[in-house]
């Protein structure tokens, strides 16, 4: 258990969870946007916050965003802000269709959809081979790191440190939660930009050719394990929910994960239960866990009224900053 204490105004899960949402304003408008193409045809936006020049040997961090997240998302600028203020390079690799541009083809992004981030990650590896990487996902963008680091990775990652932020690594167990209580109203804002991103896709693809799902259908979605059930496991090659769930939730590959990697979620996380998480004797020596009893979803906010403090970036940086300094001894 860490030592991180809720701002008093800011005293319950839902209000850390909002907050920042709602009234934090940092916003970055300066981005160098690369393009990057994949294999399959499609593409991701990758925004730098000052993109480094190939000789550089600046420490690279990629950032993974949650469902529906963007640059947009105040704890993704937030992040930004921090890391670069202390001489690292940050980008934001945005999953397919996130940055506001649609994707190419009918298909868009999972939980445990890791093949672009590896592809993004290998090609900075290659692109700046005298920086060290490190990377941040948050929410659906924690999940999929840690499944990339236990499944794909494992002993051979170039990632030299990791950190995975509220990350629902049950995702069966958070579909439920999200279906419960207040927490109905957080599934009701996700939905919304889900819903609307893939109506717009039909203007391009026969959807009921390809996985016979019809418009109305869509109209219809009022959870996120149907909108999973009906499009994102179909789409993406699983025969429904259940097996996408299964088989993208990130728990089972934790044991197998060899880079170190900080591990951070509130007990009150309305997203999800502490259900989800591993028993400590269970991680491998390489993961950290580090639970708080307060903190929300991504919110983590301390401090006073007039000057609020977020915590979460601090213990990102100071993570990152004590294992470059332990590689030094």
């Amino acid at each position: 258990m860490d030592n991180f204490q809720a701002a008093k105004w800011l005293n319950n899960a839902h209000l850390q969870t909002i907050y920042s949402t709602l009234f934090r304003r940092c916003p970055i408008t300066h981005f160098s946007i690369q393009v990057f193409p994949l294999a399959d045809g499609d593409f991701v936006e990758c925004y730098w916050y000052q993109r480094p020049d190939k000789d550089s040997s600046r420490p690279i961090v990629t950032l993974f965003h949650g469902l529906a997240g963007s640059y947009k998302s105040p704890y993704i600028q937030g992040i930004m802000r921090c890391l670069h203020s202390t001489g690292y390079a940050v980008v934001l690799m945005h999953f397919r269709g996130c940055s506001g541009i649609p994707n190419n083809l009918a298909r868009a992004y999972h939980s445990g959809d890791t093949a672009d981030a590896k592809a993004w990650i290998d090609y900075l590896h290659q692109e700046y081979p005298s920086c060290q990487l490190f990377a941040v996902g948050y929410s659906l963008g924690g999940n999929m790191l840690l499944k990339l680091l236990g499944d794909e990775y494992r002993k051979h990652s170039p990632l030299q440190a990791a950190v995975s932020v509220s990350a629902p690594l049950n995702l069966a167990i958070c579909a439920k939660t999200m279906q419960i209580g207040f927490a109905q109203v957080y599934q009701h804002y996700l939905l919304k930009p889900l819903k609307k991103s893939l109506l717009d896709k039909y203007q391009k693809h026969d959807f009921q050719h390809l996985i016979s799902l019809d418009k109305q259908q869509v109209a219809d979605i009022a959870t996120i394990e149907e909108f999973d059930d009906l499009y994102t496991a179909r789409i993406h090659g699983f025969s429904g929910s259940d097996d996408y769930y299964n088989r993208a939730s990130s728990n089972q590959f934790l044991a197998y994960i060899n880079t170190p990697t900080l591990i951070i979620h509130a007990l009150d996380d309305p997203f999800m239960t502490p259900e989800i998480l591993p028993k400590a004797q269970h991680l491998p020596e390489s993961i950290t866990l580090v639970t708080t009893t307060s903190g929300g979803h991504l919110g983590f906010i301390s401090g006073s009224i007039v000057k609020p403090e977020y915590w979460l970036e601090r213990k990102i940086l100071q993570y990152f900053e004590a294992f470059s300094e332990s590689q030094k001894d």
